[in-house]
């Protein structure tokens, strides 16, 4: 193995750094995509903002199917190159690659199937708006291949310590997708004006080119990808071993987005402005929240990888580095999304009503960004142990609670803002109880006892 890419040995802070800005750089591209979109979207009016955040819900839940190789592609090789098992990686990575391409077949193949009923649970009333989510949908279903195996090769390249690889990768493809939004959402020069089609098409090319420039790179690859044969038939050992590590994480995922979408029917008896501003709002929560995924990823990768090769202490120290500077991320993300909110939000739509929405959204969010971040780092801990259940639990709980809490909250004075603070308040409980969970299980751990723990040079160095 790449000693670069050898995270079991060295300084404990240079290693997360090293590994975590660029997969925050990653994250923050793919964040950017949709960011893109909303902001050229935007221009065309809060309306076809409301199609792609309601179409993009389907997207969303699509992480579910994701989740389920990409966590066992990032835990399985991680895990295999801290045992110096390259061969074993090597069959998580075959067997990732196979489940990515099957389950977006047939994820497609439903989307579009049922493209009409599924736009249709959300009551939108809006014939503009329920026609161009479904024309949306349909383009991005057609391209969903790309969509889904561009994370699993990034996860792959994430669990081997490379992170360098898929950020340039995928920074590629986010310029791709910069340059043509312009184009095909507004029509400038010889292209048509295809608005809210355009954004869906901008998106699936620039997939496409990520997956292309991935082969490209892969077929360079000596150590990890040599001798591959995906065409080869899997065996089911390593299916079973990929969905226990993914399942439970792609189960708090799905639901996660089920949760979301009875919100966003709860606030479509708001009109369509609160539609737009949640999809918006989430967008510029994203800065911290994609930064927090990010730094869950490279959590799981160095966890996995020094637990791979049987070094606790290093497992430990780890965590509560990365607790270190997430705290401070996640305190000025509260600074920015309560300080900054309307600048923030009338970047993506100008109408001032939105912006009215946008800024009460921004603040009540902010203040569980400190909480959120601790939640994402003690989440990337689990799973480099493989044990992605109790993440899971604490997810699939609290974000279920979201729906009656913001039944009660908004059937008061509060109204709309009552969903707001429902959301806020669940993140906070979610921080709370997962990282008392994972503390609880070091004191615990028979592995811990005796450890020098707090030997400062091996952090430092």
């Amino acid at each position: 193995m790449n000693k670069m890419n050898n995270l079991a040995e060295g300084s404990i802070l240079k290693s997360l750094f090293k590994l975590a800005i660029p997969i925050m750089g990653t994250s923050f591209v793919q964040m950017a995509y949709n960011m893109t979109d909303m902001i050229w979207v935007g221009r065309v009016g809060s309306r076809a903002v409301a199609a792609v955040g309601t179409a993009g819900f389907f997207t969303w839940l699509g992480m579910a199917f994701i989740l389920i190789p990409k966590i066992g592609a990032e835990v399985g090789v991680a895990q295999s190159v801290g045992k110096k098992d390259i061969d074993e990686a090597k069959l998580y990575i075959k067997h990732s690659i196979q489940m990515i391409i099957c389950l977006a077949l047939f994820y497609a193949f439903i989307l579009i199937t049922l493209r009409k009923p599924l736009i249709g649970f959300f009551n939108l009333g809006e014939e503009d708006i329920v026609s161009n989510a479904i024309r949306y949908l349909v383009i991005i279903s057609c391209g969903l291949v790309f969509y889904f195996i561009n994370p699993v090769f990034t996860a792959i390249f994430n669990g081997y310590g490379d992170s360098k690889t898929p950020f340039t990768i995928n920074t590629i493809g986010l310029v791709v997708n910069m340059i043509l939004d312009p184009l095909l959402i507004l029509g400038i020069g010889p292209f048509p004006r295809l608005e809210v089609a355009g954004a869906a098409i901008a998106t699936v090319i620039a997939q496409l080119m990520v997956t292309i420039i991935f082969i490209t790179r892969v077929r360079k690859s000596s150590e990890l990808f040599s001798g591959l044969n995906i065409l080869k038939g899997p065996d089911m050992e390593h299916i079973r071993r990929i969905v226990n590590l993914g399942l439970p994480v792609a189960l708090q995922s799905g639901l996660f987005s089920i949760f979301a979408m009875v919100i966003a029917r709860i606030i479509a008896q708001w009109g369509p402005i609160p539609i737009a501003v949640q999809k918006v709002g989430s967008q510029i929560e994203a800065i911290s929240w994609m930064t927090a995924g990010g730094f869950q990823t490279a959590m799981s990768a160095f966890v996995g990888q020094n637990y791979g090769a049987r070094k606790w202490e290093r497992v430990f120290k780890g965590y509560f580095v990365g607790i270190a500077i997430m705290s401070i991320i996640g305190i000025f993300a509260t600074c920015l999304l309560i300080f900054a909110a309307r600048p923030l939000f009338s970047i993506f739509i100008p109408e001032e009503e939105s912006i009215r929405y946008g800024i009460v959204y921004l603040r009540i969010l902010g203040l569980s960004q400190l909480f959120m971040c601790i939640e994402s780092t003690t989440a990337g801990a689990f799973n480099g142990l493989g044990k992605t259940v109790p993440p899971s639990i604490v997810g699939i709980l609290f974000n279920g609670l979201r729906i009656p809490a913001a039944l009660i909250l908004s059937s008061t004075s509060l109204g709309l803002n009552g969903v707001w603070w429902a959301i806020s308040i669940s993140s906070m409980f979610k921080g709370i109880v997962l990282t008392t969970w994972y503390l609880i299980m070091l004191k615990r751990n028979p592995e811990m006892k005796g450890l020098k723990l707090f030997k400062s040079d091996m952090i430092i160095n």
